[in-house]
This record gives structure tokens, C-alpha cells and sequence, in this order.
């Protein structure tokens, strides 16, 4: 781990309980719905067997607040970013796991393997930490060949939202908003899988995570 200087460790500590109090303070006004395909493993609550879950980064904030206080395993930048978002979702309720695709990715790995051992599922902002947005990274699809484990895959959309300028186009809910969670049925990587059928996968992986921010938002749509 890196270590920051003074005035970084003021703005991690500002930034991290401005970001867990939004987030508490907004997540609490949302009206939450939740439709599953057949055979999800996860319920409304987000409780789940150990599991590997993907998700669009652009849907962090509705996410971490439904999700929160189940131990989900989720991995985080070991950039300055990764730190304060550690610390908002570690005081979520969440566990950090530290790594990303672009830095220490084999010990992340590891580290959400570990975390699947002991009986936790683990989450992946699947495009993050810098995009491209909505191009799936091929860890998962790694992991669940190594444990036997099922991909799922979900996709929180709002109907009421302030949308950032940034990579991600991140999702800040506007208080009071209805939050469609759309979760996908699993999918398994055989331990045997062949390079050909791991990337076959992961193009399945892709279309899954499409599929759900098509149905979270159609959801929303219908509803009006």
C-alpha cells in the first residue's frame, strides 16, 4: 500500500465520511425495486450465496447503499480515488479488496478468491477504474474457472438522477428517486475451459451486463 502525505490523509478523511453520509442520507429517500431472472441467486437485500458479482461502475452510488452491510467483497483502485472509495464502502459494510485491473491485478485476484474461501460473495466494477465505459474486463471469467463459482451480473438505473461529466458518466441519485435493480441469471466457467471458450465467456459476460442495463431502464420506463 502507498502512503499519502498530511494533507492527503485530511482529504481522504473529509472525503470518505462526506461520501459515506451522502450516500446514507440520499440511499435512505430511494424507493428500491428489484427484478430477478429466473434462477438469480440473489435476493432483494442483496443476500447471496459466495458468488461473483459485475456491475456498469456508473452505478456505484444507488448500488453501495442497497448492498451495504453484507460483507460483500468488492475491489478497489490503489490510486488515491481507491483509497477514499475503500474507506466509503468499508464503512458500508463492505470489504476492500485491493487491486485493480491496471495495478496489482493478480493479488486482487487472489485476495477475492480468498474472500469467495470464506464464504463471501465479491462484487467487481467491471469497466472500472478508468474505462473504457461499459467494456467488460476479463477477471471474472478468470476467478469463476478457477473456483467453480457462478458470474452474475446486475445493473441499478434511476429514474431521477444528476449524471456526472466524467468516464463513467456516474449516477448521483436525486433524493426521493424510484432505483430499479435487474439482476441476471448465472452463468458457469467450466475448469477445463478452453482460450477460445474463455473468450467466448466473456463476450457473454458483456452481452449480460448490456442485458440488465436494458432491463433496469426499461423497468423505470414502464412504470411511469
Amino acid at each position: 500500500m502507498r502512503s499519502f502525505s498530511f494533507s492527503e490523509r485530511v482529504k481522504l478523511w473529509l472525503i470518505s465520511w462526506a461520501g459515506y453520509l451522502f450516500i446514507r442520507a440520499v440511499g435512505a429517500t430511494l424507493r428500491y425495486m428489484f427484478i430477478p431472472e429466473p434462477g438469480c441467486l440473489a435476493d432483494s437485500h442483496g443476500s447471496a450465496p459466495p458468488s461473483i458479482w459485475c456491475f456498469w461502475h456508473r452505478s456505484v452510488l444507488p448500488a453501495a447503499y442497497r448492498f451495504r452491510n453484507k460483507k460483500l467483497a468488492v475491489m478497489t483502485s490503489r490510486s488515491f480515488d481507491g483509497e477514499y472509495i475503500a474507506r466509503i464502502i468499508q464503512k458500508l459494510g463492505f470489504i476492500p479488496v485491493r487491486g485493480s485491473s491496471s495495478r496489482g491485478a493478480v493479488g486482487a485476484l487472489l485476495g477475492m478468491r480468498q474472500q469467495l474461501e470464506q464464504g463471501h460473495a465479491t462484487v467487481f466494477t467491471i469497466d472500472g477504474p478508468r474505462g473504457p465505459r461499459y467494456v467488460a474486463k476479463p477477471g471474472p471469467v478468470l476467478l469463476a474457472k478457477k473456483t467453480g463459482v457462478s458470474i452474475n451480473c446486475f445493473y441499478v438505473a434511476v429514474e431521477r438522477a444528476w449524471i456526472l461529466n466524467s468516464w463513467d458518466q456516474m449516477i448521483i441519485p436525486k433524493p426521493f428517486s424510484r432505483a430499479a435493480i435487474y439482476a441476471s441469471s448465472p452463468m458457469y466457467v467450466p475448469s477445463d475451459a478452453t482460450d477460445e471458450q474463455m473468450s467466448s465467456l466473456h463476450q457473454q459476460m458483456q452481452e449480460t451486463l448490456e442485458r440488465c442495463k436494458a432491463g433496469a431502464e426499461e423497468q423505470l420506463s414502464n412504470s411511469n
